[in-house]
């Protein structure tokens, strides 16, 4: 006969295994065991790590009913719950459905918050809060993988689907969704008005004159969950119109219209567009023609026939003035015609521009003979 001493400390638990069998859970103390000709083996668990993951466990829950209500926390969770294990009252763990599990009893605090979810895939409000700001702790919760945390900013909101259809609009603020049993996606959308580039838009004018435009448009959405119900991808619908719009503007003018008028395009793409999403929840704010390039030889010809035009508006100025200036002299000679003090006038004034030029002047025969015989006209 063989007798084999065993000793469980105060924080600990013990269970006595008999030729691998379970026989009874030790408790704090000193325990003398009867061996005989069986193989005894005592396995020891702190109280510290409450969690009970022996490989007979699944025995005792359906053999060992007694048991497992004396020692241990038993959790059973279906296919449509969830659990909220705490310790000491601090959130530690969120348990997947199907769990089935055993925590020791005597040392740490555990419960477990069971939740149905079968109806919504919402985490209440209150759990949400708990489950905010985990990182912080001094322990990390557990199992959040199964919980989809969403934060909808004030200037945006959230499209909820589930399981591939969309559900609904989330607005501003903190939301959590169990992830379990489904599939959960949420879309962040900006309420805000939105800026849109199209470019390096090659197109052809009426004339066969390649152009290359670069176009900006402004937009919000209006209806949220109606552009999403109608559109893949609300952003990339609207950008393919402004693309459509913008060749039915240049393709069906001349170049020569397209440079009288630079704001025909802005509102033919305005108005086509606008009529295109008129029911998709998208509301185009406004359209602008940023960049209209040529391509080079057009710039040559363009600069040539912008040089001729200036060059003959200069020749047309230049014979306006020449045509001004002859009328004005015929007009003097017709004055001075019949008037012989405003010719003795215009006289006096040529030889008084003849004197500004001339250093020295010699006069001979007085000062009559510089006014009669100085000037004489012929």
């Amino acid at each position: 006969m063989k007798i084999q001493r065993v000793t469980v400390k105060k924080n600990e638990r013990g269970l006595l295994l008999r030729n691998g069998d379970f026989e009874r859970v030790l408790q704090p103390g000193t325990h003398w065991l009867l061996a005989g000709l069986d193989r005894l083996q005592v396995e020891r668990f702190a109280l510290e790590q409450p969690g009970f993951t022996h490989a007979i466990a699944e025995y005792l829950m359906a053999k060992e009913p007694q048991v497992v209500a004396a020692e241990f926390v038993r959790v059973e969770l279906n296919e449509h719950q969830v659990g909220l294990r705490t310790e000491n009252g601090l959130l530690v763990e969120v348990l997947a459905p199907a769990t089935r599990r055993l925590y020791w009893k005597g040392l740490v605090d555990v419960r477990v918050e069971v939740i149905d979810i079968a109806a919504s895939a919402d985490v209440p409000a209150a759990v949400v809060t708990r489950l905010q700001q985990t990182q912080l702790r001094p322990r990390s919760v557990a199992g959040l993988a199964g919980v989809l945390q969403v934060q909808v900013p004030d200037h945006g909101a959230g499209i909820l689907s589930v399981d591939g259809k969309v559900e609904r609009l989330l607005p501003a603020g903190s939301y959590a969704f169990w992830k379990f049993n489904r599939n959960l996606a949420v879309e962040q959308v900006d309420l805000r008005l939105q800026a849109l580039e199209v470019t390096g838009q090659e197109i052809l004018t009426r004339d066969k004159v390649s152009l290359r435009l670069n176009l900006s448009a402004t937009w919000r959405y209006t209806d949220v969950l109606k552009a999403f119900k109608e559109l893949a991808k609300p952003a990339e619908h609207l950008y393919r119109e402004l693309q459509f719009g913008l060749r039915a503007a240049v393709g069906t003018r001349s170049l020569d219209e397209l440079l009288e008028n630079k704001t025909v395009i802005d509102e033919v793409v305005t108005a086509q567009v606008t009529a295109k999403l008129a029911g998709y929840g998208l509301q185009l704010d406004g359209v602008g023609v940023k960049d209209i390039v040529l391509p080079g030889e057009m710039k040559t010809i363009l600069a040539q026939v912008v040089e001729a035009g200036k060059a003959a508006e200069a020749n047309v100025i230049r014979r306006r003035e020449e045509t001004a200036a002859t009328r004005s002299l015929l007009n003097t000679a017709k004055v001075m015609e019949g008037n012989p003090v405003a010719l003795r006038m215009k006289e006096l004034e040529t030889l008084e521009r003849v004197a500004e030029r001339i250093d020295k002047i010699s006069v001979f025969g007085g000062l009559d003979q510089v006014l009669n015989g100085l000037v004489k006209l012929r």
